[in-house]
């Protein structure tokens, strides 16, 4: 008796188990989670430990002005800090849409796409209802970058067109 051929996937087959499909975790996966994790803390370590103001003013506890923190190289770098934060999450997000990868197949695309859509228009969306016109100093990171806050929502919509190309 010959055998039927499968008309839908049975409940067993697993996406990331299938050998055609790839591994679950390349070296380009841990390549681009380093590098958004990487970004991410760059940035944090930057805003908290670095900066010479907190936003809550720039006198410590004895009276005296907050001198920066860490080591010289970052207080040197300023604001280019961010820029190198927001440029190592966005690479990492890119590299992460590649087919190698989970976010770079299969569902992994479509969500990769729409949280980076999200996020973009969130990000912009939270700049102009609460930092336009208002005292930028109440959300973290937002108050540091002023205007530039519309480069990074533009630059996570950027990276969800990247994930868009690899939609099949």
């Amino acid at each position: 008796m010959a055998k039927l051929p499968r008309l839908s996937k049975s409940k067993d087959d697993d996406v990331f188990a299938d050998a055609d499909r790839g591994p679950v975790v390349s070296l380009r996966f841990a390549i681009a989670l380093l590098l958004i994790l990487g970004g991410i803390a760059w940035i944090l370590y930057y805003y908290f430990g670095i900066r010479p103001t907190d936003g809550f003013g720039s006198l410590n506890s004895e009276g005296k002005v907050r001198q920066p923190g860490g080591p010289s190289f970052f207080a040197d770098l300023e604001d280019k800090n961010y820029l190198i934060g927001f440029i190592a999450l966005f690479l990492g997000l890119a590299i992460s849409a590649h087919p190698s990868t989970p976010l770079g197949r299969g569902r992994g695309v479509v969500v990769g796409m729409l949280a980076c859509f999200l996020v973009g228009l969130v990000w912009i969306c939270i700049f102009y209802i609460f930092l336009t016109g208002n005292d930028p100093k109440d959300i973290p990171i937002f108050n540091d970058l002023g205007q530039k806050n519309l480069f990074v929502g533009i630059g996570f919509m950027a990276v969800g067109f990247t994930f868009a190309t690899r939609w099949e």
